[in-house]
């Protein structure tokens, strides 16, 4: 049957139709919709993990173990479970197992631009890059093969434009395949450096057998055109060529790690002008570099930094795009903003008020940097909000914890926060950190994490207790507020910060986009009362804006969090009834 689908929605398809039985990923965009869907088939046992580590090893279990595995993340997610990876790459498969990792060029949703084929060749592991929907699910098969072929975890690269872009797929039906025998094995799955020298060579014979499977794999093609141009490329890039030149020659690379030599040697000789058409690093042309294949244009016309496009790869190499088509009027730009409601803003105008030093993490609280709040002071990576504080205030001395916190969601806690944590505690530190519990992880869409409750599959779980983790971690002094109770919040803030030990805040309220949240009806200004002060903007709220010197609530945004009519001195923010009566 043919249907449209999403790339995420595809590579999902294509673990059904392969016979996947264990999924376990942490969610990441422009990953998350893979494990989403696949949790949708019944024949597949899925999860969230508590972060991408944990994820790659139960795969890497469930792959030992005899069924096909898998497991998705984000490329700053492989950073976290390149640990496993690395060694996994030793130890081998028993069932296949694939990794899938989707690059953000542009860093649509991310704190830094990475490429991940670097991965596949530092830890020696087969990687394929598919272009749109429909190779994603025959590359989710293809990868099991290669897998189970030659023994190895086999990864899977994708982007955001793939992820979540739309093409016609044909769907199969799932090939339902048996748990292989699991045999006791220490040479091959004990790594201690005794079995890992033996499991070295392996490796490295391994990286041979893939690069002579290159050649000839059917992943890669060559799409013979005009000779006068021919491009080397691979994933997206492929469909930006294909609408700049659809008459040049063209040869697409479906796996990118091992890269082939003979093939693309052959193909170079057969065209004018050779260009490599890639995103961020110069991996394909480095690679027809090393191996003495000319390459006329690459990254010198292409650049290291962000997304193509079809006009960028036109333009790059010479042809001429016509005017793009513009609006009559300017379209406004739209920042990212914390939605009305939302638990954080109140904790960030406080923080703000009072002149902190904010230690920031990943999530949706990351947006209170923005102005007006203007809190945060860093960001790095999951969990360094804490970690990150510690170091800050060793390094300072003196009174500097009493003017600094670290600000972490749940998910980020439960995900890499305990062991910063536990550090603090451990070395004696007097660090005040703030845990915002809105009760899911939010920035992603929304998914379960161990605090909530439920699984992926939304069954009944053990709730992970917050207060208690900190307590077992040496946190004698453990607060729970609402954020919304601006005063409360404040005074707990100043009498923690002057503790001479660790201590933690747990900014406890539901995310505003929750179904099971019940709003109030939307708030109104008086106009005859509202003195023009502004302390409503302060706290950035995109359903309030200034109009003929008054503020103004836009009760299609409004949720009735109460939030400005707690900053309002002067009672001009009621409920409809107050004003109209």
């Amino acid at each position: 049957m043919k249907q449209l689908m999403l790339g995420n929605q595809a590579v999902a398809r294509g673990l059904y139709e392969a016979g996947c039985r264990v999924a376990s990923s942490y969610p990441g965009t422009p990953s998350t919709e893979i494990t989403e869907q696949v949790s949708l088939y019944e024949e597949v046992y899925a999860e969230w993990a508590p972060n991408e580590k944990v994820a790659m090893e139960v795969a890497l279990g469930a792959s030992i173990g005899g069924a096909r595995s898998f497991c998705a993340m984000k490329h700053v997610g492989l950073n976290v479970a390149a640990d496993p990876l690395f060694t996994a790459a030793y130890t081998g498969v028993n069932a296949g197992m694939v990794i899938c990792v989707a690059d953000d060029q542009g860093m649509h949703s991310s704190q830094n631009e990475q490429d991940s084929r670097h991965y596949a060749a530092s830890a020696k592991v087969p990687m394929v890059e598919p272009a749109d929907s429909q190779e994603c699910i025959d590359f989710v098969k293809a990868a099991y093969e290669i897998s189970e072929q030659f023994d190895t975890p086999v990864i899977l690269r994708t982007c955001t434009r793939v992820a979540h872009s739309q093409s016609i797929v044909e769907t199969g039906e799932r090939t339902e395949l048996p748990l292989r025998l699991y045999t006791k094995d220490p040479k091959k799955y004990v790594m201690m450096p005794a079995n890992a020298v033996g499991r070295h060579v392996f490796v490295e014979e391994r990286m041979q057998k893939l690069a002579e499977f290159a050649e000839t794999s059917g992943l890669n093609r060559v799409e013979m055109g005009d000779p006068k141009i021919g491009i080397v490329t691979a994933g997206i890039c492929y469909q930006y060529v294909k609408e700049a030149f659809p008459q040049a020659s063209v040869l697409k690379l479906g796996m990118v790690h091992p890269m082939p030599v003979r093939m693309i040697r052959e193909f170079a000789k057969q065209v004018e002008m050779l260009y490599v058409v890639e995103e961020l690093d110069p991996v394909i042309e480095t690679h027809c570099r090393v191996n003495g294949i000319r390459v006329d244009g690459g990254k010198n016309l292409f650049g290291l930094l962000g997304e193509l496009s079809q006009r960028k790869v036109a333009q790059a190499l010479g042809k001429e795009c016509p005017e793009p088509v513009l609006f009559g009027e300017q379209v406004p730009v739209r920042p990212p903003v914390l939605c009305p409601g939302c638990p954080h803003r109140g904790l960030f105008y406080v923080l703000s008020k009072l002149k902190v030093m904010v230690s920031g993490d990943i999530g949706c609280y990351t947006l209170g940097a923005l102005p007006p709040l203007g809190a945060l002071d860093t960001t790095i990576c999951m969990g360094a909000s804490i970690s990150g504080l510690h170091g800050f205030n060793q390094a300072r001395g003196g009174d500097s914890a009493q003017k600094s916190v670290a600000v972490i969601g749940d998910s980020t806690f439960i995900h890499s926060g305990i062991t910063g944590l536990i550090d603090i505690t451990y070395n004696r530190g007097h660090s005040t950190v703030l845990v915002l519990d809105n009760s899911i992880t939010g920035m992603t869409g929304h998914q379960q994490n161990p605090t909530t409750g439920l699984t992926l599959k939304n069954q009944p779980a053990p709730q992970v207790s917050i207060e208690k983790i900190c307590e077992a971690a040496g946190v004698k002094r453990v607060r729970v507020v609402d954020p919304n109770e601006l005063a409360a919040l404040e005074a707990i803030l100043k009498e923690e910060l002057t503790a001479e030990e660790p201590s933690v805040i747990i900014t406890r309220r539901p995310c505003a986009l929750l179904k099971q949240v019940k709003h109030n009806p939307p708030l109104r200004v008086d106009p005859e009362r509202c003195k023009s002060c502004k302390m409503c903007m302060k706290i950035g709220c995109p359903a309030i804006h200034m109009e003929g010197g008054n503020a103004v609530i836009d009760d299609t945004l409004c949720v009735g969090c109460d939030l400005c009519q707690r900053m309002c001195s002067f009672g001009a923010i009621k409920t409809s009834e107050e004003v109209q009566g």
